[in-house]
């Protein structure tokens, strides 16, 4: 019984740190093309202000281009959590990077301490997601710390909701922040404002999120619907996203807010260092569980 509830304990903490690593990036991908109308990304230094619209296009288009960064982010939602990640990804050709996910508070964080430790590396990787738990874990998963989440497993295993975060995991960058806003058809500069002694400009909007989810993926009309019903049941219906972008067009801090029926939730989210090197090695295979295999070790143990 306590194995199970171990068990479980890890893989709920596995996911909600999987959605961490997707919002620190930008929580939303897919197609390009959703920016919407509104001006030309023309401009630059010297020439005439540019529209909100026109600066947010020539900043998605660097800040996609800039293929990697560091990324420092926190993130709250209601009494469920509150957590840090720190580290580098990439995103030239599928998300990449290592992230350390720290607990500081709420349920989540009692449920990592009874698993003897508050903080756990995240490995990004193309095609899965890995996430190395502590010994406690280990002891009831055959000894191996890693479990690995395949995205294919997510839509498989989560219906709609884990279609949503596999499209989400494989199209996610930073610059998708910036897309939240054009998508949204609500976009205001707000002035400029220095962000840790850097000179940028701050832009602001509302997001419907329902609208967001149809524009921004690759799922059908079926699933948006499932996806939809899902958003509902959890209370999120808009959420505002401020952006801050800095002189090379960059973006350099994004901040998110909501609310769900666990409460509010917030990320802010830093980005420096635009094309640091970036790696991720596979964990080894001896000291790896594979996510879907341990939902089906557990459903065949909750039979008492």
């Amino acid at each position: 019984m306590k194995c199970t509830t171990i068990r479980r304990a890890g893989l709920s903490i596995v996911a909600a740190a999987l959605l961490t690593g997707v919002t620190a990036c930008g929580g939303s991908g897919g197609s390009d093309d959703s920016g919407g109308s509104g001006g030309s990304g023309k401009g630059g230094d010297g020439g005439p202000r540019l529209s909100p619209v026109a600066a947010l296009l020539t900043a998605e288009k660097s800040t996609d281009g800039a293929d990697s960064a560091k990324v420092e982010s926190t993130t709250t939602m209601g009494s469920v959590m509150s957590m840090t990640a720190d580290g580098a990804l990439g995103w030239g050709d599928g998300l990449t990077g290592t992230l350390t996910i720290t607990y500081t508070g709420g349920t989540m964080a009692d449920t990592m301490r009874q698993m003897g430790t508050t903080s756990m590396e995240a490995r990004y990787l193309p095609d899965a997601y890995y996430a190395r738990m502590g010994d406690t874990f280990a002891e009831q998963a055959g000894g191996r710390h890693w479990i690995r989440y395949a995205y294919d497993d997510l839509e498989s295993l989560g219906g709609s909701s884990g279609a949503y975060l596999k499209d989400q995991m494989q199209n996610t960058t930073p610059n998708q922040s910036v897309k939240l806003l054009l998508a949204s058809g609500d976009v205001r500069e707000v002035g400029e404002e220095k962000v840790r002694g850097q000179r940028t400009t701050h832009y602001s909007g509302t997001v419907e999120v329902a609208d967001l989810a149809e524009k921004n993926s690759n799922l059908s009309q079926s699933q948006l619907d499932d996806l939809r019903k899902t958003l509902e049941q959890a209370g999120v219906t808009t959420e505002t996203v401020d952006i801050w972008v800095d002189d090379r067009d960059l973006l350099v801090k994004k901040v998110e807010k909501g609310e769900t029926t666990a409460g509010a939730y917030a990320q802010t989210a830093y980005y420096t260092d635009y094309g640091t090197e970036v790696s991720a090695e596979v964990p080894p295979a001896s000291d790896t569980a594979d996510f879907a295999e341990l939902v089906k070790q557990q459903g065949a143990g909750t039979g008492s």
